[in-house]
Parts: structure tokens; sequence; C-alpha cells
């Protein structure tokens, strides 16, 4: 996973990991998404530091952390407060991100 940069929040889709670094849950909630991004060897999820980005957060009007925030066509279409289980953001992968689906 890796830590967002401005420019990579321009683009017109993404997968958003939105945490503080003191947070249990948040780290809890890492270890599942790196646990996906292992299972298909690729970077899924950017990474975003809330205490460094109290602008976006505002903007944003994200609530709490941690958050998985859903971008996609240029708007936010999920955030993601409770992330449950591996098969729960599975959930919302097969919608954002069909394309880890496809065999080759």
């Amino acid at each position: 996973m890796q830590e967002i940069t401005n420019e990579l929040l321009k683009q017109e889709r993404y997968l958003l990991f939105v945490y503080t670094p003191f947070c249990g849950t948040c780290h809890l909630a890492q270890t599942m998404l790196t646990k996906i991004e292992s299972v298909h060897k690729e970077d899924i999820f950017y990474k975003m530091n809330a205490s460094l980005h109290a602008t976006f957060m505002q903007e944003q009007q994200i609530e709490s952390v941690p958050c998985l925030l859903i971008k996609e066509g240029n708007e936010i279409k999920e955030k993601i407060y409770a992330f449950h289980s591996i098969a729960n953001i599975y959930t919302y992968l097969t919608d954002y991100k069909p394309e880890l689906f496809v065999k080759s």
C-alpha cells in the first residue's frame, strides 16, 4: 500500500484507506487490506494519514477513521467505516475493482 500524493488525489478513480498512526482499529483494518493485496500480488489501495491532511478530511466530510474512501468517475461513491472482515471488503472490490477477478 503506497501513501497517496496530491497528484494521485486528482485521479478519477481510487480506493483510499484513511487512518491515523495511533488508532488500533486502523491497524486491524490495514492488516485486512494488506492481506488482500498480498493475495492479488498488487497494490490495490492507497493510504493517507488523516493527521496530515486536515483540509482533505473536512472537504470529503470524513467522520472517523479507519475509512475506506471509494472514488469512481471523479465522485466519492462510498465511505466505509466498518471493515467487519476481509469478505466484507471483497463485496466492495467486486463492485469497484472487478478487474481483480478476471482470469488471465
